[in-house]
């Protein structure tokens, strides 16, 4: 797929279009990776790190700040899609505003965190460069990163294994979906490159398997502020 400069807006266009279907699959657990692996995945890796507060960037219908706070953090989640902030304000359980990665990455939110987790959330191009480039204004001294996302390895497929724009699918979800989302393939380099050009530095990268399959479902990247 060409690289589109307009994919990134592509993509917030998408998940506006599909914020109900995707609340209802999220709380009927219906995604079976999520089920089996990656939603555990994510909440023991934060609490891995003993944050007093986190900021859960893309938070959907806020499954995980909900967690995170019933857990005794102070949890805060921003999202772009209006409809899935409105979700996960009706749920309770955190603080929930709306908010693009374009207004953080321009100091729009004003407080800082020890830890930040971005959970499936980082899909874009720019976007995403300009999200690292504001991640320590955002954290408290030794705070964390946190980043869940697609295994470059499992997720390449038949393509190169290059950076690029992919088309989006909805395969195995069912027929409320429409318009699927493009999104930015990144290699495994490039995941680490963004790290160490944005003074994180790398901790940790978890690779959690699939039950069944013994293949990464998923990759997590936990990263500190630099001195």
């Amino acid at each position: 797929m060409s690289i589109d400069p307009l994919s990134d807006a592509k993509i917030v266009d998408s998940w506006g279009r599909n914020a109900a279907p995707w609340a209802a699959a999220v709380r009927r657990r219906q995604i079976e990776s999520r089920r089996l692996v990656t939603d555990r995945a994510i909440v023991e890796a934060t609490l891995s790190r003993s944050p007093r507060s986190v900021l859960d960037l893309g938070c959907g219908e806020g499954w995980l700040v909900r967690e995170l706070t019933a857990a005794g953090i102070e949890a805060i989640g921003i999202d772009a899609i209006p409809a899935l902030v409105e979700q996960a304000r009706q749920a309770g359980g955190g603080d929930f505003r709306v908010m693009t990665y374009e207004d953080v990455a321009a100091g729009k939110f004003d407080t800082s965190v020890d830890a930040v987790v971005c959970n499936f959330a980082l899909l874009g191009n720019e976007s995403v460069a300009g999200l690292f480039g504001a991640v320590r204004s955002l954290l408290n001294p030794r705070g964390n990163l946190l980043i869940q996302t697609l295994h470059p390895l499992a997720a390449c497929g038949d393509a190169p294994y290059q950076d690029g724009w992919r088309a989006g699918s909805w395969t195995g979800f069912n027929t409320d979906f429409s318009d699927p989302a493009p999104w930015y393939f990144r290699t495994l380099e490039s995941w680490v490159g963004l790290f160490a050009g944005h003074g994180l530095r790398l901790l940790e990268l978890r690779e959690p398997l699939h039950p069944q399959t013994q293949k990464p479902a998923s990759v997590i990247f936990i990263a500190q502020v630099t001195d």
